[in-house]
């Protein structure tokens, strides 16, 4: 664990909650006292009374010590709310349909700000009867890789795990996706919106003139 809970944050969640130190000391039996040197920085609450403080604010114990409680009002789990984060001990992807408080491997962990794709990271996609087939012009070296991608649609998260000195290509399901998104564990999270045709039904990224003009400069980078 990297941090502990601050005195600032049981302040803002006391006043939140309109108690006073008093009556958030008796709800956690301690003295009033204690609860002041917290809120003044000149204590810490026992580890033991994390649980009871978390669950006196109707708070997660990850929120407390966060520094922040999450205040979520996607509660219909919208998808294209979506965030991602990846722990840099362990790779570990974990993912969320809203605001979430993160920690793995004892690292509070922030969502990846995705950015569109660009010359270094190109990504190319094919309609195959009823299903996306998706590659990535990258490395895929021990060092240098794309961590994985997915593809999303308003109900549905479809996720490939993927592997250095393996392809960086997968295959999704076409119904309903709007968004592709893949990691490279250098560079970052990447996204490029599917495109539609006149018609309504789903194109093929290589039917575009966008595909085409990066088909193009694919061939300069890349010969």
């Amino acid at each position: 664990m990297n941090q502990y809970v601050t005195g600032t944050m049981i302040r803002e969640l006391r006043e939140k909650a309109g108690m006073t130190q008093a009556e958030l000391a008796k709800r956690l039996y301690v003295s009033d006292k204690a609860v002041s040197k917290w809120e003044n920085g000149k204590g810490y609450p026992d580890i033991s009374l994390l649980e009871s403080i978390a669950e006196v604010f109707g708070i997660s114990v990850t929120e407390l010590l966060a520094g922040k409680a999450v205040q979520n009002m996607n509660v219909s789990g919208n998808m294209f709310r979506s965030k991602f984060y990846v722990c840099p001990v362990c790779g570990n992807i974990i993912h969320s349909m809203g605001e979430a408080a993160i920690h793995c491997h004892g690292v509070a962990l922030m969502p990846l700000e995705a950015e569109k794709t660009d010359e270094q990271h190109m990504i190319f996609i094919e309609g195959v009867e009823d299903e996306y087939f998706v590659r990535i012009e990258h490395e895929m070296s021990k060092t240098h890789y794309v961590s994985f991608m997915a593809a999303l649609s308003p109900d549905r998260l479809q996720l490939v795990k993927m592997y250095p000195e393996g392809e960086a290509q997968a295959r999704f399901q076409t119904s309903g996706v709007r968004r592709i998104y893949f990691y490279c564990n250098r560079d970052g999270l990447f996204y490029t919106d599917v495109h539609r045709a006149i018609d309504g039904r789903q194109a093929a990224y290589d039917q575009t003139t966008e595909r085409k003009t990066l088909e193009d400069a694919a061939k300069m980078i890349f010969g």
